[in-house]
């Protein structure tokens, strides 16, 4: 069931307002907003009493308490009406600003990271990808190096100051990863990988939840849902593609995810062209598509020398193309009434 307390409650009525929730065998979930707080009270309607005593018992402190029947209780829009944010160091996704987050699929070296960082800092972009750790089909291609990738990251952030978006693998490795991250994200294989989206989710930073391969949206609300139950709102889902029957792009970018998100959930949605479509000559246009259409933030793979790239050259940009598209996004960006 979803709180709605009134503007201006002391955190002395909000405690007493939590303290009679989980009397009442509901596992209470706090989201602040700008001018009021929600709370998602997690428990089954069904076989617990009834919430809607809590505006009498508390008239001054409860607005207003209304029960969801949807299997997503967190993530979707009825248990926070407004659009979340999410802080990332200085900067704020699913603002005003679209943020562009860009770097190569994987770290290689220490010279061709610092050279793309620079590069698409100097574009305007905001945040750095690249892959430590890679999840690869064959196990007989690039796995990614690892630690070592991570610390070059970090080394990327602090002559740069961008901050850095990486993804995990593994449980073992949530800590670490962390350490050196500044969003954690979470790829297509991994989507479902309950125990690793709880895992990420208690490290407490941002976390990036790609859609999986062949994953209807609902399964990827229910995905985020694991994150948000695990008292971590600072989510955001990323269209990369879903697998269908046509060959001519490596997937097929569903840009109608945006604004199902947007309906749906409170969340951000970003949006991946690199994986989206594999290839580096389609990636302007669909990144294009997704601004007009009211994504949050773009997650573009960019290369020095993409024939040259350990993994998917492809589907990365060179720095030159990635430059040209950042000069052709103003227009759109401000068209869209974004920064």
């Amino acid at each position: 069931m979803i709180i709605i307390l009134k503007p201006g409650v002391s955190k002395k009525q909000e405690t007493s307002v939590l303290r009679e929730i989980r009397n009442l065998g509901y596992r209470p979930h706090i989201m602040r907003g700008v001018a009021r707080t929600v709370i998602g009270a997690i428990g089954d309607e069904l076989t617990h009493q009834s919430l809607e005593a809590l505006t009498t018992l508390f008239p001054q402190a409860v607005e207003s308490v209304m029960p969801v029947q949807k299997r997503c209780k967190l993530v979707c829009r009825e248990a926070h009406p407004a659009n979340s944010t999410i802080k990332v160091r200085e900067h704020v996704i699913g603002g005003k600003k679209l943020h562009v987050m860009a770097g190569p699929c994987s770290v290689e070296s220490e010279a061709q990271l610092l050279k793309t960082a620079e590069a698409v800092k100097a574009a305007g972009a905001t945040i750095l990808r690249g892959g430590a750790f890679k999840p690869r089909t064959s196990p007989y291609e690039f796995q990614g190096l690892g630690e070592k990738g991570l610390k070059l990251l970090s080394k990327a952030r602090r002559e740069t100051g961008l901050a850095v978006i990486t993804e995990l693998l593994s449980e073992a490795h949530a800590e670490i990863v962390a350490e050196h991250a500044d969003i954690i994200q979470i790829g297509a294989r991994n989507s479902q990988n309950f125990q690793l989206l709880i895992a990420a989710a208690r490290t407490g930073k941002p976390i990036l939840l790609k859609r999986g391969l062949s994953m209807r949206i609902e399964e990827w609300l229910l995905a985020g849902e694991y994150i948000l139950a695990h008292e971590n709102s600072n989510l955001m889902f990323c269209e990369r593609g879903i697998r269908t029957f046509e060959t001519y792009t490596r997937n097929t970018l569903d840009l109608g995810a945006i604004p199902i998100i947007k309906r749906e959930s409170h969340c951000p949605i970003v949006i991946d062209p690199s994986q989206g479509v594999g290839r580096a000559d389609l990636v302007a246009a669909m990144c294009k598509g997704a601004v007009a259409m009211g994504a949050d933030a773009l997650l573009i793979e960019v290369h020095p020398n993409p024939a040259e790239a350990w993994s998917d050259g492809p589907q990365q940009v060179s720095l030159e193309m990635f430059a040209e598209l950042m000069r052709e996004l103003g227009p759109l960006i401000q068209a869209a009434g974004r920064e």
